[in-house]
């Protein structure tokens, strides 16, 4: 029985990539927001996507949709300025007052 338990909790593990990942911090995603919005390095943008989606499925398991909501719009606003480079930059750093205000 202990064997067993030991092989389930060892799959489990394994399985689940995002436990062995590290969580983003409000504070990591909203200076590389900045770093995004001052250089609008395609690299930085592109993890930060990512970074923002699983800091808000985090989020939304806590049930805590006003931060969700702030870091889907920043989000947007992010992938915004990767694809189209005259985006204003004000929306953005606008975008990062409503993640500071509700997360």
């Amino acid at each position: 029985m202990k064997c067993l338990t030991i092989l389930f909790l060892k799959f489990l593990l394994l399985s689940n990539y995002v436990i062995a990942q590290t969580i983003p911090t409000k504070f990591n995603i909203l200076k590389k927001a900045n770093v995004c919005i001052k250089d609008s390095q395609d690299q930085v943008c592109k993890e930060l996507v990512f970074e923002i989606e699983k800091f808000q499925l985090l989020i939304f398991d806590q049930n805590r949709f006003k931060c969700q909501s702030s870091l889907l719009g920043l989000q947007s606003e992010i992938i915004e300025a990767y694809f189209l480079k005259n985006v204003s930059k004000e929306r953005i750093s606008f975008m990062t007052s409503y993640v500071i205000k509700n997360c």
